[in-house]
């Protein structure tokens, strides 16, 4: 289709009305609490509504990171998962929603890792004999085998980094052939960690073989040492502990910056909240749900349920789990003592030698991992909130720990259980190879290593997106195939449209087009109205985003046919499309440069605040300024060109800066329309110039759109008939990969037709020095006959044995093929 020509014929009957469909109103706080579902841990199957306490309003806790290491992508799928949402009831359905986010900076994982260094830090100042290190080191090695890898002791001579690698093989070679230990079933996080610690032990035999013991060795090193001194840190100063924590909340919370995640409205600290912990636990104890026990505070789940109380509400078939109960009570209480039942857990731990410690009614100690987000949460938000949430993981014991102490400290006697959560919200954990992601199987990829090699934010969260946020997510090749998909059709729909509107002369956006209320719904509007059911149909069932995700691409797919097989298209439809899908994205959190309630159109582009418009316009500005002076040295015969060359778009810029836009793709159009105009006159008068000027011209409109404006991040998309090219803004890194890869495939082109040529000519070469030589004498220098005739053909073998008659055939024929060589080279003077 004349695209331009349809474009221009249905502006001008295009209205603007105050209930456009562009302005048509999202789904509201009304609709949310009519229709609203979501799935609850605490009622496990279908979603059920969701009825906040104070309608209109969302209170929420989140259980945020153990601040004790990088963060990684099962990080990132806990908590852009739980952003979406969170964008999801405030953007989509208008709640206010109060957000409170704590960081857990007392925690086992946290005094071991912060000891350990601290240990290892005093270590590699001390002196030592070559041997000495190397005594220590094996000792480790050991140690570290005989905890973590103990089929590697065996029989016979003991473990050392000479006969480890055949020991390691032999014990755990179906493990690291990507089988399990027992060569049944599937690899878990059992075989996770198993690799995990034969990396550690491969690094350490290698340091040991070479006599680099630090920093080769310090992961074998870690542990040995602190079973050795660990008593001997003096813990008074909790500088060890706090210096490690704050670096690591600081690295998240540069992640979360990064993936785009809304800040919290509140983030709470254990540590800041020691005191109103112990009065938390005087008041449970002080009811009878607690007792003390050797200078510890256990809650007593027996007491609690002989109330009437519900323990382990999210988690029943867990209750008697072992292995969970230990892993929530930590490696570090595997001593305490004085618990009256096995499931009984710490809500105050007595602190040994080498670990921080508070005062407290009990004696020096610590809070228990649960404790902590029962009253951070319950400073902030009450006695009763909306929504806690967390990772899959944390369901038992975490969770249901922090609901049985929660109750317990709220309720009341004779007045039934205390609710001090409404709704459960799990995230799927994200796994690799059937192993859940893990910092304590290091199996992870850093949610910064992720940015800066194989995904971008919105990848990331694309990815996400297309999985439900209450299911695991396994990272496959086809996962991110299918998102890559997903973001390249929408990003080049954006593209396409701001494209036929920067044409179509519309710089004011929805002000200058808008598609009238009382218009019969129909074609693309009709289709624009069906995907808006059916996105507010899949949000309000749980935030179902991966059917949403699949409801935008189908549309986005439709108006590409649509324009495609129909002449006659009213732009102000495609508009309407884009600016709904751009407010989608935006609410999903797609855009990190655009603000609620997103009413651009695409991928924001905003300069920042403190970039002057003209100052971020100079790039586009010195593009047309040498593109002027390129022209201006051409001898053109062209009527066309000295206007184009004489217009100011400055005018125009100034127009859109003093509007306040700081779009800079609105601020650079301007210039770009000019560099696009002269660009096009070129192209239509090129045919008709001398050989050289055309050579000339098709240098610099080459220039211009596949250098100039490539580093710029604008393409120029060339059409037939001489219609003006379309201006497109594309990510410059994009464009530029693409440039490369062009080149890259016309080197590789050229390279093997210079091979190719080469090959002829040493083909050629070798024929014609082949042909040199006289029939007469080709056969006479081979040592497989004795006698020739007066033609040179063989008559007897070396044997004294006639020719064989076939071979004589074969023979002849060659013989006859050199003499006709030979007598063409002679012919064309070769000899």
């Amino acid at each position: 289709m004349n695209l331009l020509r349809v474009l221009s014929r249905s502006r001008p009957s295009i209205t603007v009305t105050a209930n456009s469909l562009v302005y048509r109103r999202y789904a509201s706080v009304a609709v949310a609490m009519a229709s609203l579902k979501v799935h609850n841990s605490l009622q496990p199957g279908v979603p059920v509504p969701f009825a906040p306490i104070e309608p209109g309003k969302v209170s929420w806790y989140a259980c945020g990171p153990t601040v004790y290491d990088k963060s990684h992508l099962g990080h990132a799928r806990n908590y852009v998962s739980t952003d979406i949402i969170r964008r999801i009831l405030m953007h989509y359905f208008g709640f206010k929603v109060e957000f409170v986010m704590n960081m857990t900076d007392v925690d086992d994982k946290i005094i071991i890792k912060a000891r350990r260094q601290r240990l290892l830090e005093l270590e590699k100042k001390k002196t030592y004999s070559k041997e000495e290190l190397r005594a220590l080191a094996l000792a480790a090695f050991r140690a570290y085998a005989a905890n973590s890898l103990p089929l590697l002791m065996g029989e016979g001579a003991k473990l050392d980094e000479a006969n480890y690698a055949a020991r390691r093989d032999a014990a755990y070679g179906k493990v690291l052939a990507g089988g399990t230990l027992s060569g049944d079933g599937k690899p878990g996080d059992g075989e996770a960690k198993i690799k995990m610690h034969i990396y550690n032990m491969d690094a350490a035999a290698q340091a040991m073989k070479q006599d680099a013991i630090f920093p080769g060795a310090d992961e074998i090193l870690l542990p040995h040492l602190d079973s050795l001194y660990k008593e001997t840190i003096d813990t008074r100063d909790q500088t060890m502990f706090t210096d490690l924590t704050k670096g690591m909340e600081a690295l998240f919370m540069e992640d979360m910056a990064n993936l785009n995640v809304l800040r919290p409205d509140v983030i709470t600290r254990v540590t800041e909240y020691v005191p109103q912990i112990v009065d938390f636990v005087e008041r449970v104890v002080k009811k009878g749900f607690a007792y003390e026990a050797e200078g510890s505070v256990y809650f007593d789940i027996a007491a609690f349920e002989k109330t009437g109380n519900t323990y382990a509400r999210l988690r029943p078939d867990s209750r008697n789990d072992k292995s969970l109960q230990e892993e929530g009570e930590g490696s570090l209480s595997k001593n305490l003592g004085g618990k009256r039942g096995a499931g009984d857990f710490a809500l105050w731990k007595k602190s040994k030698a080498g670990e921080p410690f508070w005062p407290s009614p009990w004696g020096e100690g610590r809070p228990g991992w649960h404790i902590e987000c029962s009253v951070m949460a319950s400073d902030i938000l009450g006695s009763r909130m909306d929504i806690h949430s967390g990772g899959i993981d944390l369901a038992f014991p975490h969770h249901d720990n922090e609901l049985a102490q929660s109750e317990a400290y709220f309720c009341e006697h004779g007045k039934g259980e205390h609710t001090w959560v409404n709704y459960f919200l799990h995230m799927g954990h994200l796994s690799i190879s059937g192993s859940k992601m893990s910092k304590s199987l290091k199996n992870f990829q850093t949610i910064h290593d992720a940015l800066s090699t194989s995904y971008t934010a919105r990848s990331m969260r694309i990815v996400f997106l297309m999985g439900k946020w209450n299911d695991g997510v396994e990272i496959s090749p086809d996962m991110r195939a299918q998102s890559d998909n997903w973001e390249s059709t929408v990003s080049k729909f954006f593209t396409n449209t701001k494209s036929w509107l920067a044409e179509a002369g519309v710089s004011d956006g929805v002000k200058s087009l808008s598609i009238s209320k009382g218009k019969p719904a129909t074609g693309l509007v009709a289709d624009l109205e069906q995907a808006k059911k059916e996105v507010e149909a899949a949000l309000v069932n749980s935030f179902d985003t991966p059917r949403t995700m699949l409801v935008i691409l189908k549309l986005v797919n439709s108006t590409n046919v649509y324009l495609k097989d129909n002449k006659e298209v009213d732009l102000a439809e495609v508009e309407a499309i884009a600016r709904w899908i751009t407010k989608m994205v935006g609410i999903f959190g797609l855009d990190a440069n655009a603000t609620a309630p997103y009413d651009g159109l695409g991928w924001a582009s905003a300069i920042s605040a403190n970039v002057d418009p003209k100052t971020a316009v100079q790039p586009y500005v010195a593009v047309l300024d040498k593109v002027k002076a390129d022209v201006t040295k051409l001898s053109l015969s062209s009527e066309a060109i000295p206007a184009l060359l004489a217009q100011d778009p400055a005018k125009e810029f100034d127009s859109i800066a003093s509007s306040g836009s700081r779009d800079i793709e609105k601020l650079a159009l301007p210039y770009l329309r000019a560099v696009s105009q002269i660009r096009d006159e070129l192209r239509r008068v090129v045919s008709a110039q001398a050989p050289q000027t055309k050579k000339d011209i098709l240098a610099i409109t080459d220039q211009i759109r596949d250098h100039d404006l490539t580093n710029l991040g604008v393409y120029l998309d060339d059409r037939p008939d001489n219609q003006p090219s379309l201006i497109k803004f594309i990510p410059a890194t994009e464009l530029i990969a693409a440039r490369e890869e062009k080149a890259a495939r016309e080197a590789e082109k050229a390279r093997k037709k210079e091979e190719a040529r080469l090959a002829r000519e040493k083909a050629e070469q070798e024929a014609k020095e082949k042909a040199k030589v006289p029939p007469e004498e080709m056969y006479r220098s081979d040592e497989r006959y004795a006698s020739w005739d007066e033609q040179g053909l063989p008559t007897k073998m070396k044997d004294g044995s006639d020719v064989p008659k076939s071979q004589m055939k074969s023979l002849k024929k060659l013989w006859e093929k050199q003499k006709k060589a030979h007598e063409d080279l002679k012919a064309k003077g070769g000899l």
